[in-house]
């Protein structure tokens, strides 16, 4: 109990620091910061139906963190969430819309596409790190470049709905038969997948061999080796395993709230999910919160211009502060962790 206070703490002070120093700057502002305040609550958690946007964006964002926690743990920082989630998209619309068949076989046959598709985009990287060496940063985030003009293409081409018009494309409808959500994004199915994916990530983390194995890597991939785990074989099992959960929030995507594959839908959502894993401490509870605590930040982006003379851009700059702190304070740590230790010893 003791230790999961001090995990609250830690996760708490950067997220009450933030809001703090905002609140300052809002105030010097000219804005009205109690109205901000009450509006951000409003948005995010007791307005009618803000739960449920709360929900709705918590859901990509807590599992793009848990696939990021699982690669993160085996040393690896693979940041092209944005990526796997749009190909992931692709991969569910694209059996939705493509394969004939009963409902009841091609919602979970999209649902897999999705996955794989994540996975084989997250590979892509992993496969120029192991072989060549290549600085998985870089790929990943150049991944989720070609990814965007990827869908892009597939939307003006393929799978275009020749009824949009406008600067925005996107496929045409998953059929109602095939969603799981409306449009709010929230339903008892959409729930029971989400709850299934965040067991699955805590067993993995926590309960098996390869959890463990992921940490020795992560600690110390030399003396991993030496006792005979497979590193580059585990190190790239990460990558899929990463991709294949950001390809699954890309698949809810499309067969819940949005119901299309649209360009440029979720522009930032892999990038959040990296802070959210952050936030979290790279343990499962401790990203559900912070994917809720992102998630209704989202809510109240959307919500706030109607309540507040505060812009919604004011949200995102809380949002990147508390980034800010603490990717400065894991920094921080993980060069602490990394420096030599002191001549002398402790006798």
């Amino acid at each position: 109990m003791k230790a999961a206070g001090h995990g609250m703490v830690r996760i708490g002070a950067p997220v009450v620091a933030s809001f703090a120093i905002c609140c300052l700057f809002f105030w010097v502002a000219g804005y009205d910061v109690s109205g901000a305040i009450l509006g951000i609550l409003e948005g995010a958690v007791t307005g009618p139906g803000s739960f449920r946007q709360t929900l709705r964006w918590s859901i990509p964002m807590l599992l793009i963190a848990l696939g990021f926690m699982i690669s993160f743990r085996t040393g690896e920082f693979n940041i092209g969430g944005q990526g796997q989630l749009m190909l992931g998209g692709l991969g569910a619309v694209a059996i939705a819309l493509l394969v004939p068949g009963p409902p009841a076989l091609i919602l979970p046959l999209a649902i897999a596409a999705g996955i794989i598709a994540g996975a084989l985009w997250s590979a892509i990287a992993g496969l120029l790190k192991l072989l060549y060496g290549a600085d998985e940063v870089i790929t990943t985030l150049m991944l989720n470049f070609i990814a965007v003009l990827f869908i892009q293409w597939v939307t003006v081409g393929p799978l275009k709905d020749a009824a949009v018009r406008g600067e925005t494309a996107s496929t045409r409808k998953v059929d109602t038969a095939l969603r799981l959500t409306g449009g709010d994004g929230v339903s008892p199915a959409m729930l029971a997948v989400v709850g299934f994916a965040i067991v699955a990530a805590w067993l993995i983390s926590e309960r098996t061999s390869l959890g463990l194995k992921c940490r020795l890597i992560g600690a110390n991939p030399v003396a991993a080796m030496w006792q005979g785990i497979p590193v580059r074989r585990l190190r790239f099992g990460a990558y899929l395993l990463a991709g294949g959960f950001a390809g699954l929030a890309g698949a809810l995507e499309v067969l819940g709230p949005n119901g299309r594959l649209v360009t440029d839908a979720t522009p930032t959502i892999g990038f959040t999910a990296i802070v959210v894993a952050i936030v979290g401490m790279s343990n499962v509870p401790g990203i559900v919160l912070a994917a809720l605590l992102f998630g209704g930040l989202q809510a109240a982006i959307l919500f706030l211009p109607i309540v507040s003379d505060l812009p919604s851009s004011g949200l995102r700059i809380v949002e990147g502060l508390v980034a800010a702190i603490v990717t400065s304070r894991f920094v921080h740590l993980r060069w602490k962790a990394r420096s030599p230790a002191p001549a002398g010893g402790t006798g």
